[in-house]
């Protein structure tokens, strides 16, 4: 290392710590921060810059425990805890049930029973034949000193004390290492690392970065002293200094002046992000509305809605992804449930024959990831105009071979439009539109198709220059099966528009992992040529 090169290059708040500690000194962020008075993150900053120049090197990690009072935990120590409320109410009213208790005070059934339990262990509070609170020592309460019990005669002033603390402590935040034994057996009990807003406290975890100084820190600090550089140089001369005349007699930071700039750059929407924006913009342009969903659906909606056949394989791909908890919603709506269990069992009133079984009302409540865009389109019909044209930008999921052409979870723009000279001509319109107008496809052709809930059924396909011919979508004519049994009786035209391949086309890509890349100069550029 050249020292004297590097003494010149060292910033002011370098100097101030290598001159501020010794070799041997143990330092972390924390330290440097609070006994230097450094602002927040210059700490860090400083560091990381020392540590660059092999000044200092990383001698270990520890985690450290923090707690943080939630919002709940300041209405406690505004109104007080739970259990101090019950106690005050209860010795007031003599006898009261736990739901009084819940009413008067404003909490939750939960939560007054969680105290309850705490307040019965302590043997403060009882509850007799007739389910009614009562305060088994109520003569004691009416005394001074310790009227509840050695246990919870300490508990509840550690309790009321860490509230009180950490009110007071910046950003409402206490370190494990500043509490005593009984505090932190204390605050274990009321607080969580996740899901925190029913506790008083927020349990935080941070990994802290100790530093020490490596062998050139002494021939540094001896240089600097020579140099008589002090960190406290001034680094920029302000109109201010040149009124008042402060300046003088200190001494200034010099500079290279030969340092390249720092690079300016200037902030850009995500290319990916624009190119939806703008195809919405196309839509709405030609009069569509937009709709819009949850990411979880049932299976009524997601599938059976769609006439799809809840035995069948063509489900196979759409049945994927389960929600663990709540595994099934609590209810489908009427008279739709009953109309499409009808369409299925026997077609109902549509005209069809159905598909011919019995069809599960407990399945259809399955809770699921949205697989496909239509299931915007199905929840729509009960409420379209007529006519109509709706569309909405769906993401779905589905298990699927990660490759230049599928993800696991993408994109569609779902429409449809509504009316009574709706044709398969009017779909065709719209698909060459989207092929050519927004993908900006020079290749087009239609492909006849399958798809339960259409009839005729049709894809619609792009030739990319780099991949060749792939799907950009599906659509039809919604069977009878699907509008009638939603209340609709005119002729709906449906798509399904891949919008992630549309984007492979107008953005120039060879692959739909580009679109999410993590490399911020290639997305740069690609907005640049956008």
């Amino acid at each position: 290392m050249d020292i004297q090169s590097t003494v010149k290059n060292l910033h002011p708040l370098e100097v101030r710590i290598i001159r501020h500690y010794k070799s041997g000194d143990e330092l972390t962020i924390e330290k440097v921060e609070s006994d230097l008075g450094f602002k927040p993150g210059n700490g860090n900053q400083a560091l990381s810059w020392l540590q660059s120049k092999e000044i200092v090197q990383e001698l270990r990690r520890e985690m450290r425990i923090y707690y943080e009072l939630t919002e709940l935990g300041r209405e406690w120590k505004e109104k007080g805890t739970p259990e101090e409320r019950m106690i005050e109410l209860v010795r007031n009213r003599k006898e009261i049930t736990l739901p009084d208790i819940a009413q008067a005070l404003g909490l939750d059934n939960k939560d007054v029973g969680s105290a309850f339990g705490t307040l019965s262990k302590l043997g403060i509070f009882a509850m007799n034949g007739a389910k009614r609170v009562f305060l088994l020592r109520a003569a004691q309460m009416m005394e001074s000193g310790k009227p509840f019990g050695a246990e919870a005669d300490q508990l509840f002033p550690i309790v009321r004390g860490l509230l009180d603390k950490a009110h007071a402590a910046p950003n409402y935040i206490l370190a494990n290492d500043d509490l005593s034994q009984a505090e932190r057996v204390a605050i274990v009990g009321i607080s969580k690392k996740r899901g925190a807003s029913g506790s008083p406290f927020r349990i935080i975890e941070r990994e802290t970065v100790v530093f020490a100084f490596t062998a050139v820190r002494d021939e540094l600090a001896g240089a600097l002293d020579a140099a008589g550089i002090t960190g406290d140089e001034i680094g920029t001369l302000t109109p201010e200094m040149l009124s008042d005349g402060s300046w003088k007699g200190r001494a200034f930071r010099s500079y290279n002046v030969k340092v390249p700039p720092t690079r300016l750059i200037v902030g850009r929407t995500n290319p990916y992000a624009k190119f939806l924006e703008d195809v919405k913009d196309k839509l709405v342009s030609l009069g569509f509305e937009e709709f819009d969903g949850p990411l979880v659906e049932t299976e009524f909606w997601n599938s059976d809605a769609l006439f799809m056949p809840q035995f069948h394989s063509a489900r196979d791909i759409h049945d994927v992804y389960h929600v663990a908890e709540p595994e099934k919603a609590q209810s489908i709506e009427e008279p739709w449930l009953s109309n499409i269990a009808e369409a299925h069992e026997n077609g109902g009133k549509t005209g069809s024959r159905g598909w011919n079984y019995t069809f599960d009302r407990e399945f259809t409540r399955r809770l699921i990831l949205r697989s496909q865009g239509t299931v915007l389109s199905a929840k729509q019909l009960p409420t379209a105009k007529i006519p109509g044209k709706y569309f909405g930008m769906a993401r779905c999921f589905r298990y699927d071979r990660v490759d230049a052409t599928h993800l696991s979870d993408f994109y569609q723009t779902e429409g449809i439009v509504l009316g009574e000279e709706v044709n398969l001509r009017t779909l065709l319109g719209f698909l060459e539109m989207f092929a050519v107008e927004v993908a900006g496809a020079k290749d087009v052709k239609y492909v006849p198709g399958y798809f339960p809930f259409t009839e005729p059924s049709v894809e619609v396909h792009i030739k990319h220059p780099v991949l060749g011919w792939f799907e950009l979508g599906g659509s039809g004519i919604f069977r009878p099966e699907v509008t009638q049994s939603l209340g609709v009786s005119v002729p709906v035209a449906a798509w399904g528009i891949g919008i992630d391949r549309m984007a492979l086309m107008a953005l120039g890509l060879n692959d739909l992992r580009e679109l999410f890349s993590n490399d911020i100069e290639n997305v740069r550029l690609r907005r640049a040529d956008a």
